[in-house]
């Protein structure tokens, strides 16, 4: 296990590209939607990319200032997950783009990690602002043409502020050693995707776990002393952008940020604080099913008073079966004043 206190990615070789090379990049308009495995247009982040080097790139982006699920914090800064999401839609584009990946391959997720260095830098401002991924890629286990193993990791920066940095190991293959990894929870790429059977389970209420919207609050409890578990809704338009067959990475992320809002947050709220997600170090164990409950489990919270942040460790098991497990770091923030409405 990794040490808890700062979520680490191999640090770059190579100095920072020219000035010239981040010219290069566009931010008219965002790459084609299929090519970050998105259908919705409006939840492409990534415009461009230009390579550096034999692997190393640089990947524009822009987030919008505000957004349907990711809304901007309390502290008035772009929700973090859109960072993981960035990091996810450029694996996938320069797999397709610079690597030759096939588009009919399935991509599946070992590991993730993000680290928001400098949060101030991503408060959100007048327009959006251009972000910049510094990235470098590297083959592990690779044995093409049916399997490809990848990860690309990352250094956010703002203008030429680096503010963040990231990582995600995936595998990419066929239809036939994905249906023999998958077995009898494979479904067919195209249709609806199947779901759990109607449940009543009331959901938390949004606030209470950083949202606006009741239907994106993925978190509900069958008893008071249980534990809380992951809503799986196939019908959510961002969460579940096109049919899939197993619970995508990006929800399982949401359920563990949303649950440590809401473990974290009453507390800090009687002060008039609040406490914002500056990482998270996700492990991939298996495959999430969609009409299996899965619950969430803390398994780790330790505060340090004197610095501010906790460390939350939590786990996702379904059936017995661990799924992720997800080491995330905390820090308390000044809630940013409410404007007051004109007479």
């Amino acid at each position: 296990m990794h040490q808890p206190a700062v979520l680490p990615v191999a640090a770059f070789s190579s100095a920072r590209p020219a000035l010239p090379e981040r010219l290069r990049l566009s931010y008219l308009q965002a790459v084609p939607r299929h090519m970050v495995h998105r259908a919705a247009i409006a939840e492409v982040f990534l415009t461009d990319a230009v390579r550096t080097g034999e692997h190393s790139f640089l990947v524009a982006a822009q987030w919008p200032r505000d957004h349907a699920l990711y809304s901007p914090g309390s502290d008035g800064t772009s929700d973090p997950l859109l960072f993981m999401e960035t990091i996810r839609q450029a694996l996938v584009y320069l797999a397709h783009a610079h690597y030759d990946v096939p588009l009919t391959h399935r991509f599946i997720g070992f590991d993730a990690e993000f680290e928001i260095t400098d949060p101030a830098a991503l408060r959100v401002g007048g327009e959006p602002a251009p972000l910049v991924l510094e990235a470098r890629w590297t083959w592990i286990g690779n044995r093409p043409p049916n399997r490809f193993g990848m990860r690309l990791d990352v250094v956010l920066t703002v203008g030429d502020r680096a503010c963040g940095r990231g990582a995600l190991h995936v595998v990419a293959v066929d239809d036939k050693r994905y249906a023999m990894l998958r077995g009898r929870g494979a479904g067919p790429r195209e249709g609806a995707a199947a779901g759990p059977a109607p449940r009543t389970l009331q959901r938390v209420h949004p606030s209470a776990v950083g949202r606006l919207r009741a239907k994106d609050s993925v978190l509900v409890r069958e008893r008071t002393d249980g534990p809380w578990q992951l809503l799986i809704d196939v019908e959510h338009p961002i969460f579940f952008d096109h049919p899939c067959d197993h619970v995508p990475l990006m929800v399982t992320l949401e359920g563990f940020r949303q649950l440590g809002h809401l473990l974290l947050h009453p507390a800090a709220q009687a002060s008039g604080t609040g406490y914002t997600l500056l990482g998270m170090e996700a492990d991939c164990l298996a495959f999430g099913e969609l009409d299996q409950p899965i619950d969430l489990v803390v398994r780790e919270r330790v505060p340090d008073p004197a610095s501010g942040r906790t460390r939350l460790t939590l786990d996702a098991v379904q059936g017995g079966t661990p799924l992720a497990t997800c080491r995330s770091m905390w820090a308390a923030v000044a809630h940013r004043a409410a404007v007051p409405l004109p007479a």
